[in-house]
């Protein structure tokens, strides 16, 4: 009599060690624990051991902590009809774990294929240009949007980054040409005002030896010294009268002194 007795009490004992292993749960720092009792939405638990009625309450996990999710490769065309190739990755958290189970089926994959349907919104609205130079204002508008729409479910888009464009081969080869053209453009501007700049210098310096004979005397002679620095050919350099006259009048004067 004493066998079945103790059997009774081990299927007891073994009966509440389940019930109470069932009732317990251990949540991370990262998480937090949406309790539904009874089909119904109950409270939302912290980390640590928390405890629920078992067969009453059911607590399902959720992480808080941020996600890096790529968006695969989207074909976008602009808005001046270019094809592109455009992926990105976007950085979001929840901030609300009720809202992301009851207001939304699976967060992940609605914030996932909202992303998708954004980029190709949004980069239709531009050209191609725009998008490759202002591609900061184009990730703040892309977060904001994707923020406000995935407030509902209690997201957070904290970031989105577009990593790559992909152009196509003659599109490359184009602009290849056009950054070529505008590098001869900017060489052809620069030299324009070299030669403007050394112009005016000119024209200021003939002024001021224009004003000055004595000036330009001593720029015939020293022209004539750089010349005949060259000992391997015969030059014969026209003198001219001005620069005589006052050797000229000087002796001029001798003579009738």
């Amino acid at each position: 009599m004493d066998l079945p007795v103790n059997i009774f009490w081990l299927v007891i004992l073994a009966l509440l060690v389940v019930i109470i292993a069932s009732a317990i749960r251990m949540l991370y720092e990262y998480e937090r624990g949406v309790v539904f009792r009874l089909g119904r939405f109950s409270s939302v638990k912290g980390p640590g051991l928390r405890f629920i009625i078992p067969g009453v309450d059911r607590m399902v996990k959720v992480s808080l902590r941020t996600v890096a999710m790529d968006v695969p490769p989207q074909d976008v065309i602009t808005k001046d009809n270019v094809s592109i190739k455009v992926n990105a990755v976007i950085y979001f958290r929840v901030v609300s774990p009720d809202k992301a189970l009851i207001e939304v089926e699976n967060y992940l994959y609605a914030t996932s294929q909202l992303a998708q349907t954004s980029l190709r919104s949004v980069l239709g609205q531009s050209e191609l240009d725009d998008l490759l130079a202002h591609r900061d204002q184009i990730n703040q508008h892309l977060q904001e949007l994707l923020d406000r729409q995935t407030d509902p479910w209690g997201v957070k888009i904290s970031n989105v980054e577009i990593k790559h464009v992909d152009l196509p081969s003659e599109m490359q080869r184009a602009m290849a040409r056009q950054a070529e053209a505008e590098r001869e453009r900017r060489s052809k501007v620069i030299h324009a005002e070299g030669e403007f700049q050394a112009s005016q210098k000119l024209a200021e310096a003939a002024s001021i030896i224009s004003k000055e004979t004595g000036a330009l005397q001593l720029r015939f002679l020293q022209t004539l010294t750089e010349v005949s620095a060259e000992k391997n050919s015969t030059i014969i350099f026209p003198v001219p009268l001005d620069l005589l006259t006052p050797f000229l009048d000087k002796m001029k004067k001798d003579k009738e002194g």
